[in-house]
C-alpha cells in the first residue's frame, strides 16, 4: 500500500521518507531553528521530509519534567514551520479530543507507543481523515500490530503508518528485531523505523528522573533499517541534545544528520534495486 502525506508517496518502493524534528516543541526560535536545518539537510540528499515534534509530552518519567509550551501556543509554532517552509507536519495526540485541533494543524498524527491499543484513540485519529502513524508497543509483537491498524481502517480511514521503535528487554532495555520491519510490512501497510526512541534506556537515568539512551547506536540501527527495507526513517534532532527538555539521552546531533542521511540515501538507493 502508498500513502501520500500531501505530495510525498511513502511505501511501496517509493523513496525512503525522513521524519524528523526535536522530541518536543520547546520555544518558537529553537523549533524553526531545528525546521529550517532539517529541511536544507534532507533536501541536500534529495529525501522527502515530514517534520516532527510533540505540542505536549504526556509520558514523562517525571512528574516535574518538561511537557508542553502549551497546545496553543506549540500548535501555533508548528503552524508556523508548516507555512514557512512548506512541509508537513507530524505530532503525537494523547486524547481523542486532542485529534481534531491536532488534525487543523498536523499532516499525520502519531499514535504514541504506549497507547497503542486504545481503541477511542485510534478511531478519533482515523475519523479526522490525516494520516495516521501508529507507533509499535514496546510490549506487542509486530504482527499484533494488524489489529491496531483494523481500528484505524474500520473508522474509514485506509491511511495508515507502522513505526517499529523497539520492543522491551528486561530491565531498561531496548531491541530492535528487524524482522519486525517485514512482518509489519506484510500486514500491508508502509513501514517506519525509528531509530532514536530506539537507543532509549526506559527509565534508565534514576540520577536525572528521566529516560536515558545510547546514541551512539542510532547510525547502525537506522542503517540496519534502511537495510532491511523500511520505508522511511524517523529520527529526532537537537542542536544540543544534552540540553534538550525531552529525551536528552536519545536524540540525534542535529550537526550528524547531514552524514547520516548521505549513508543511508545510499543503502536505500541500493535497496530499491531488488525486486
Amino acid at each position: 500500500m502508498k500513502v501520500h502525506i500531501q505530495a510525498i508517496p511513502i511505501g511501496d518502493r517509493s523513496p525512503l521518507v525522513l521524519f524528523a524534528g526535536p522530541c518536543v516543541v520547546e520555544g518558537r526560535d529553537i523549533t524553526l531553528r531545528i525546521a529550517e536545518a532539517v529541511k536544507a539537510t534532507a533536501f541536500k540528499h534529495g529525501l522527502p521530509v515530514v517534520f516532527k515534534s510533540s505540542y505536549r509530552k504526556a509520558n514523562r518519567t517525571s512528574g516535574k519534567s518538561f511537557s508542553s509550551l502549551g497546545m496553543d501556543e506549540a500548535l501555533k509554532i508548528l503552524s508556523e514551520v508548516k507555512e514557512r517552509f512548506e512541509i508537513p507536519i507530524i505530532t503525537d495526540i494523547h486524547t481523542e479530543a486532542e485529534a481534531s485541533l491536532a488534525a487543523d494543524v498536523a499532516d499525520v498524527l502519531q499514535i504514541p507507543a504506549f497507547l497503542c491499543r486504545q481503541t477511542d484513540l485510534l478511531c478519533a485519529a482515523g475519523r479526522t481523515g490525516k494520516a495516521v502513524n501508529i507507533k509499535k508497543g514496546q510490549f506487542l509483537a509486530p504482527d499484533d500490530m494488524k489489529h491496531a491498524a483494523a481500528k484505524v481502517a474500520e473508522c474509514g480511514n485506509s491511511r495508515i503508518l507502522l513505526t517499529e521503535r523497539g520492543t522491551t528487554f528486561g530491565y531498561h532495555n531496548l531491541v530492535v528485531d528487524m524482522r519486525s520491519l517485514k512482518i509489519m510490512s506484510d500486514l500491508g501497510y508502509p513501514v517506519i523505523l525509528d531509530a532514536t526512541h530506539s537507543v532509549q534506556l526506559p527509565g534508565g537515568d534514576s540520577s536525572a528522573m528521566r529516560s536515558g539512551g545510547e546514541p551512539q547506536f542510532i547510525f547502525p540501527i537506522a542503517r540496519a533499517g534502511v537495510a532491511a527495507g523500511c520505508d522511511g526513517l524517523f529520527l529526532e534532532v537537537h542542536p544540543d541534545p544534552s540540553k534538550a527538555l525531552s529525551d536528552a539521552g536519545s536524540q540525534l546531533p542535529l550537526a550528524l544528520l547531514d552524514s547520516l542521511l548521505g549513508q543511508v540515501k545510499q543503502i536505500d538507493a541500493i535497496v530499491k534495486q531488488f525486486p
